[in-house]
């Protein structure tokens, strides 16, 4: 191929300095000169705050119709950067690299990071000393490494590489997840409120294989918690050679414990051996974040990968992992405490009933799971589903196209009754119930 000269170098080079600044796009930025980005446009580069502030001011606009998604918008942050900046840590780069567990010389916020943990370990039934976990990018994250770690502790027992047993109703990743690991796949009818048919289940377990089930506590649509002990029955029943289970318990999994129903993701009362939780769902951050947490055992069956410039192992997927969002995890863990999360636990299951006795006001179709926060309902005009940012989906056992809502710290029932006022419009000019 041709050789980049100086000139189509700095080009290149200057174009990306000043679009990644905001202030023209990649594409007017390459028809210019060098001289006309360097000396012009990417010797003075400014951040375009205008532009900034606008952007910042729409998404915070829509915050409070955001209600079709299962994320806390009623978080403060303010004063944990407030810290970061004034402590200076904002002009430190760290990275949680490696086992959380051991100790590293790299700059890291590992004794944060397992204090979460370790937070969260006995509210999940770990006993003590039992658990090893992470704070993870994402849910996804932590089944991703769910779903790893159950492999190789299942190889590590039978020499077999298992089968995978989700629901249809379960989280997307985790067929993405068995498609990247190259697994085999058995995804098993849900009934019509959305959790597992057992009975399909059971005449789907291969007797011969090692099962790694996924138990889905709150399916992403319809809010359905996996009946666990009969599945664990039929296991019993059909006897594979090895079971691993992990819980994908991504919103559920931040409110259970800290309500009546939290022996649903306790381990001492329904077995289990990993689970996955989202942090930015129920507990609120501005980003993505997780947990993951499994046992002892489970993580010693992994290749644990030595790195001889880290003088370490990594046992993680995830190399570089980020420091911030532990800290950020600590943070909020410290200083809402279980009383407030109890709080805001009730808070949201109550706010579900609400919208739901309203819309069984209207005799409008909706439907609500037991221990949910999601109402689903029949579909609204393509207005409400804009303005309100409601999810669809479809199902022909119920009245075919479907929405849903999930009743998050930020939405009140001041919010609820406007949105109802919404849907009553959109009745009288559709006629929309029934």
């Amino acid at each position: 191929g041709e050789i980049m000269d100086r000139r189509d170098f700095f080009r290149i080079a200057g174009a990306v300095a000043v679009a990644a600044a905001g202030a023209e796009t990649m594409k007017d930025l390459m028809i210019k000169g060098p001289s006309e980005i360097l000396v012009g446009d990417a010797s003075a580069a400014h951040i375009p705050m205008k532009r900034m502030n606008a952007f910042a001011k729409e998404v915070i606009r829509r915050k409070h119709f955001a209600v079709g998604y299962p994320i806390n918008q009623n978080l403060n942050m303010k004063d944990f950067y407030q810290w970061f900046v004034d402590s200076g840590l904002c002009n430190v780069s760290m990275n949680n690299v490696g086992n959380p567990r051991k100790e590293s010389a790299l700059m890291n916020s590992h004794v944060f990071e397992n204090e979460v943990i370790d937070y969260f370990a006995p509210l999940f039934g770990f006993r003590p000393g039992e658990a090893w976990g992470m704070v993870t990018h994402s849910g996804t994250d932590g089944n991703m490494h769910g779903m790893y770690f159950g492999v190789k502790y299942l190889q590590a027992k039978t020499k077999q590489l298992p089968i995978v047993y989700v629901s249809d109703q379960a989280h997307y990743s985790i067929k993405k997840l068995a498609d990247l690991q190259n697994l085999e796949l058995r995804i098993i009818p849900a009934v019509p409120m959305g959790q597992m048919d057992v009975s399909a289940f059971e005449r789907a377990i291969d007797p011969a294989k090692p099962a790694l089930v996924v138990v889905a506590i709150g399916t992403t649509f319809k809010g359905a918690i996996d009946d666990h002990p009969a599945m664990a029955a039929a296991l019993h029943r059909a006897n594979p050679p090895a079971v691993y289970t992990m819980l994908d318990a991504a919103l559920f999994g931040g409110y259970l414990p800290f309500s009546p129903f939290k022996d649903i993701v306790n381990r001492q009362k329904l077995a289990f051996d990993a689970i996955a939780v989202s942090g930015h769902k129920f507990f609120g951050f501005d980003e993505p974040l997780g947990l993951f947490i499994t046992t002892n055992e489970v993580f010693n069956s992994q290749n644990p990968f030595r790195v001889a410039y880290l003088n370490d192992a990594v046992p993680t997927i995830t190399c570089s992992r980020s420091a911030l969002g532990a800290l950020k995890f600590w943070w909020q863990l410290t200083r809402n405490g279980e009383k407030e999360y109890a709080r805001q636990a009730a808070y949201i299951l109550e706010t579900a009933q609400y919208q739901k006795a309203k819309l069984d006001g209207m005799n409008y179709p909706a439907w609500l799971n037991p221990m949910s926060n999601t109402v689903f309902f029949k579909r609204p005009g393509d207005w409400i589903m804009k303005k309100w940012d409601l999810a669809p989906d479809h199902d022909d056992r119920l009245c075919g196209d479907l929405a849903h809502e999930i009743l998050m710290q930020h939405e009140s029932k001041k919010t609820v009754d406007e949105f109802i006022a919404d849907l009553k419009k959109d009745v009288s000019t559709r006629g929309a119930a029934g």
